[in-house]
């Protein structure tokens, strides 16, 4: 098993200037991840003042932290935020795509509807490929690029289909679109050899996504994306990990 442990010295080589962007982090867990990369941080926000308001308590605690209004269900104003990027910094060292929804939970698959799919899908994978793809350009100008996108336990199909592990109720839509977003990872690794980019499973955290039934907190959840966010140049890519280390597929 790989241990994602990361040196302080790792984080503090790359918090020198270091831009990075966390998409729907002004709270739960992707605000916790803008706060513990050691980074200049964009955060990312459908509502802007609530990103506003985790920006003046990110900065109140340290944070190197701006505003970033940021749909990832709309082209222009995923194309805005790259802009923003490109303007102010002519580049992006780190993605995290930490933005999704639950949609209608429980729902089992013969519940499901195409439209209840097709709402989940259009944020937790369609709007990582938005996002990314619009990133990449910038992300190229990085000697040091890292993407992190935001998984789960419930969407590795190896612990889905091992009898003793109990994960509740039946899903039809989250579920399925986090195996996606886990298939779309590898492809992007593949693809993208000079990137390190890996998928995050954060544990069952207390958030709004899950109604705050979660046994971990915010800040636990958000330290295997930091952990793959700030990778040293030999460290994996195209995985699946949590914050003990690797998750099977």
């Amino acid at each position: 098993m790989l241990v994602l442990t990361t040196p302080p010295t790792t984080i503090k080589c790359m918090s020198e200037q270091t831009i990075a962007l966390v998409t729907g982090a002004n709270k739960g867990i992707g605000y916790e991840i803008a706060a513990g990369l050691g980074m200049t941080v964009g955060v990312g926000a459908r509502d802007a003042r609530r990103g506003e308001e985790a920006v003046a308590k990110l900065r109140a605690n340290g944070v190197d932290a701006f505003a970033v209004p940021l749909d990832v269900t709309d082209d222009e104003s995923v194309q805005a935020a790259a802009a923003l990027f490109e303007e102010r910094f002519g580049r992006l060292d780190v993605l995290v795509n930490n933005a999704a929804i639950a949609g209608a939970w429980p729902a089992a698959p013969s519940a499901a509807t195409p439209e209840s799919l097709r709402e989940v899908l259009e944020t937790n994978v369609i709007g990582v490929v938005r996002v990314t793809n619009a990133m990449l350009p910038l992300l190229a100008r990085s000697t040091r690029p890292r993407i992190v996108n935001q998984s789960s336990h419930l969407a590795s199909l190896t612990l889905q289909t091992t009898p003793e592990v109990e994960f509740g109720e039946v899903n039809g839509t989250y579920t399925p679109s986090k195996a996606f977003l886990n298939a779309l990872t590898v492809q992007y690794a593949k693809e993208l050899p000079n990137i390190k980019i890996n998928a995050a499973c954060p544990g069952y955290v207390a958030t709004d996504l899950n109604g705050f039934q979660g046994t971990s907190t915010p800040a636990d959840g958000a330290r295997a994306a930091i952990r793959l966010a700030t990778l040293p140049d030999d460290g994996p890519t195209g995985g699946l990990f949590d914050d003990a280390g690797t998750v099977p597929w």
